[in-house]
């Protein structure tokens, strides 16, 4: 057997691309819904993969009897995932930083994600400008395309104007 490649480890790209994954987002359990990144070429598309288990918190209400993954939990999955393409193509701004997205357009939910799906999310950067970001997402389940849409985001320094319980509201 031989030593790993420089920069790699015994079990491959899937542990450095969790490491990734939590270097960028700030997104933790049970709100981190990128499990995996897949592919990324940076500045064009980044693949990505949530595996749907029926362990997820959501699945208890959601609805009992007949589970399903909510709709806008699939958008924050690709949200989380276009972060994921932002850092990647820029890590110098985007890394330092955080992602918020601003608008969600195009929505089409095509067929209900349930427990043991592969969500495989692709994300598309169609346009920057700035701290601007623009996205084109798809998520599919057996290569069947299960929802669609065009996410809008910013970046904004990780201090700045952080809005906590406590000055919430304060003048």
């Amino acid at each position: 057997m031989s030593a790993p490649k420089s920069g790699s480890n015994a079990w491959g790209s899937r542990v450095d691309s969790v490491q990734e994954i939590l270097n960028i987002l700030p997104h933790r359990y049970p709100f981190l819904l990128v499990d995996r990144i897949v592919e990324v070429v940076p500045g064009e598309r980044l693949v990505a993969i949530k595996n749907v288990t029926f362990n997820e918190p959501f699945f208890i209400g959601h609805f009992p009897g007949h589970p399903v993954m909510p709709g806008v939990l699939i958008l924050e999955a690709m949200a989380q995932a276009g972060a994921l393409l932002a850092g990647k193509t820029d890590p110098e701004s985007v890394c330092s930083r955080l992602v918020y997205f601003m608008t969600i357009d195009n929505v089409r939910f095509r067929k209900p994600v349930i427990p043991g799906d592969q969500l495989r999310l692709e994300l598309t950067l169609m346009k920057r400008r700035r701290d601007i970001w623009r996205f084109a997402g798809r998520a599919f389940v057996d290569g069947q395309l299960v929802t669609e849409a065009e996410l809008m985001a910013m970046t904004r320094d990780r201090d700045g104007d952080a809005v906590t319980p406590a000055t919430e509201g304060a003048s």
